[in-house]
C-alpha cells in the first residue's frame, strides 16, 4: 500500500488534481493500493483514479476535522486526533508519495524522511513527485545535513524526485519487489 501525502486545497481540474489523479490510477493499474487522508484535493483524486482503474483506496480520517472521507475511498478508518491519523498514515505505508501542498503535507513529508534518515523504521521507498518539494530539499542540502543529495540525484532510499505519476508508480513498484526479494531491472 503507497501512502499518498498531498494538499486537501486543490481543485478538481487543476493541474496537481489531474497529476494526483493519474498517480491514483498508475499505483492501481501496478497492483498497489493507496492510502491517503482520506479527504478533498489531492486526497480525492489519488483515491478516484484508484478506484477508477479498479483499485482500492484507503481513508484515513480523524474525528477532530469534523469531516468524512471523500466518496471515493473504498474503507475508512477513523482515529480521534491529527497526530494519530499522520502516524496511522506513516504505519500503513509500504511506500510514499508526496504530492505538492501546504504545511500538512510538510509535515507528513519530513516525518516520514526524518524516519527514514534515522533509521527510525525499516527502509521504504519514498517519492516525491515533480518540482513542488525541491527547494525545500535543496535547503535541507544546504544545511549540510546530506539526507536527500544521493536520492534526489540518483534514487537511493531515502528520497527519490519522480518527475510523473508513471515515474513514481515504476520507481516505487522496483523498490516493493526488490523488497520483497525478486530480482528486478534499476529503476533510475
Amino acid at each position: 500500500m503507497i501512502t499518498v501525502f498531498g494538499s486537501a486545497r486543490v481543485r478538481r481540474g487543476s493541474a496537481a488534481y489531474e497529476e494526483a489523479y493519474e498517480l491514483g490510477r498508475a499505483l492501481a493499474a501496478a497492483g498497489l493500493a493507496v492510502c491517503s487522508g482520506g479527504y478533498g484535493g489531492v486526497m480525492e483524486a489519488v483515491s478516484r483514479g484508484a478506484r477508477e482503474a479498479g483499485g482500492k483506496a484507503i481513508g484515513v480520517t480523524a474525528r477532530a476535522f469534523r469531516s468524512r472521507a471523500n466518496a471515493w475511498v473504498s474503507q475508512e478508518f477513523r482515529v480521534e486526533s491529527w497526530q494519530e491519523r499522520l502516524f496511522e498514515l506513516v504505519r500503513r505505508g509500504s511506500g510514499y508519495v508526496a504530492c505538492a501542498g501546504g504545511t500538512g503535507t510538510l509535515v507528513e513529508l519530513a516525518v516520514v524522511w526524518e524516519m527514514l534518515s534515522k533509521g527510525l523504521m525499516r527502509a521504504k521507498p519514498l517519492v516525491v513527485l515533480g518540482p513542488f518539494w525541491l527547494p525545500v530539499i535543496e535547503r535541507v542540502n544546504e544545511a549540510g545535513t546530506g539526507h536527500s543529495s544521493e536520492g534526489v540525484t540518483r534514487g537511493d532510499r531515502v528520497l527519490y524526485r519522480a518527475g510523473s505519476a508513471d515515474d513514481a508508480t515504476r520507481f516505487l513498484s522496483e523498490r516493493l519487489r526488490r523488497g520483497r526479494g525478486e530480482r528486478s531491472p534499476a529503476c533510475e
